[in-house]
């Protein structure tokens, strides 16, 4: 067996949080080994890459990783700009990946499916804290191999699995067998995505920003394409908490766009169905009809959900993890996230101690550290990675020395489901969030990622 001081470190996830960490170990001098599911660094993002953030530029690049670009003339993006997530990647994330210390120790097209102790399953106790971990990776060729590690970083994100549709946490019946009429959480709907859309009968489910963006993106391409129609469903007796404060609420993008949200749905743009939770599905030839518990149906063409995200715990069913049982976050960080009681901007700094699980040497780092709670800041992630790093190098005193500057943001609209880091609107709401950081603007992102989907968002394995 081989040494684990000689053994990489594997990172799990080139997104934003995942290429943060490969920066920061090889500052710390360890070598990462990143996995990437996707083609390309930010693969995620690039699905969502239409989607304007909430959060400005300097909340979104890290510091280590900056100070690896500007060693080759890299210049940052105007601090106070709102990047698009295409933006994102195009001026940070693949200029990132594409630096010699990181593209060769990236490998996309490698998705990770389990990570164990080398030898042990979940049951085995001796020696487990010196043994190194085996990541068994599904490669693009078909291939699967295992790879032997002495630590694990996983900043796999959340995007690959959404939230279901049906109540109770459960898919509603049907769901599955109607796969072919749901969309992507954050399609490009007056855009790449368009003519799947026009003119069409749209369902979108959900009561977060995610869901307020895409219906003003569709009642815009209804004016282009007028035989487009456009329904929206939410669990809840109203759609207030979606609609926020309107001109008096505290982050003025935000109020913008619930008032021009409600003024589509009173004006008979947007057909809304309060208290329905959805049941069932029934796919028909052409369309699907959608049912609620209380036995209403609406027929649609597509539906869109926009009914967050949660972690994907399957690869990791051999370790010994230590979650929240409410938000599945790491034990000691979910009540610090849970959003019935926080916001973005009111989660203290975190890093290694709070992120620790009783497998020495594993952590869950961005948005899938947040489990299912949606208000996760990318600034946030970076700092994670800051201070699990400085661990895994053997300081302590660095991993805990927590600190982080987040937007000023008072208190975000959890109640709707948003991810601070969501995408914000277009136009003169966009620019008028410019300065307005974290929940400012409307849309979806995760903390450096798009989701304000209800109930949570997204990653990159």
């Amino acid at each position: 067996m081989e040494s684990a001081t000689s053994l990489p470190v594997a990172v799990i996830g080139a997104g934003p949080v995942g290429l943060a960490a490969a920066a920061h170990l090889l500052e710390r001098g360890l070598e990462p080994l990143v996995f990437e599911a996707g083609p390309s660094a930010g693969a995620a993002i690039e699905q969502w890459r239409h989607i304007r953030l909430f959060s400005p530029w300097r909340f979104n690049t890290d510091a280590a990783a900056v100070r690896l670009l500007e060693a080759t003339g890299w210049e940052t993006p105007r601090p106070t700009a709102l990047p698009y997530g295409g933006e994102l990647i195009d001026n940070y994330l693949a200029p990132l990946a594409a630096l010699p210390q990181i593209a060769s120790r990236l490998e996309t097209g490698a998705r990770v499916v389990a990570v164990t102790r080398q030898g042990l399953d979940k049951t085995h106790v001796k020696d487990r804290d010196t043994t190194p971990f085996t990541v068994r990776v599904l490669h693009a060729n078909g291939e699967t191999r295992d790879h032997t590690v002495a630590a694990v970083i996983d900043a796999s994100g959340t995007w690959s699995t959404r939230n279901p549709l049906g109540t109770s946490g459960l898919p509603a019946i049907g769901e599955d067998t109607a796969g072919s009429r749901i969309s992507a959480p954050l399609p490009d709907v007056t855009g790449r995505d368009r003519a799947a859309f026009a003119g069409r009968r749209v369902l979108v489910v959900g009561a977060g920003h995610s869901a307020a963006n895409t219906l003003i993106n569709l009642a815009d391409l209804a004016k282009e394409e007028p035989d487009t129609r456009i329904l929206w469903a939410v669990r809840g007796p109203s759609a207030e908490k979606v609609y926020g404060g309107g001109d008096a609420d505290g982050l003025p993008a935000r109020g913008q766009l619930g008032s021009r949200l409600r003024r589509l749905v009173e004006a008979g743009k947007i057909e809304l169905h309060t208290g329905f939770g959805i049941n069932s599905f029934k796919a028909l030839d052409s369309s699907v009809t959608i049912s609620a518990v209380d036995g209403r149906t609406v027929e649609a063409d597509v539906v869109v959900p926009c009914t967050g995200f949660r972690p994907d715990l399957d690869i990791l069913r051999e370790l010994r993890l230590n979650l929240d049982p409410a938000v599945e976050a790491p034990l000691e960080l979910g009540p610090l996230i849970d959003p019935e009681f926080h916001s973005c901007g009111t989660v203290p700094p975190h890093g290694a101690k709070l992120l620790a699980h009783p497998d020495k040497d594993f952590y869950i780092v961005g948005m899938k550290s947040y489990g299912r709670a949606p208000t996760f800041l990318l600034a946030t992630g970076y700092e994670q990675v800051r201070s699990v790093t400085a661990a895994l190098a053997g300081d302590r005193e660095a991993a805990d020395t927590v600190h982080l500057e987040l937007p000023e943001t008072g208190v975000c609209s959890t109640d709707a489901g948003t991810s601070c880091d969501v995408p914000a609107p277009s136009g003169k709401a966009a620019e008028a969030s410019t300065e307005s950081g974290c929940c400012a603007a409307p849309e979806p992102v995760l903390i450096g990622f798009p989701t304000g989907l209800a109930h949570g968002r997204s990653g990159n394995n």
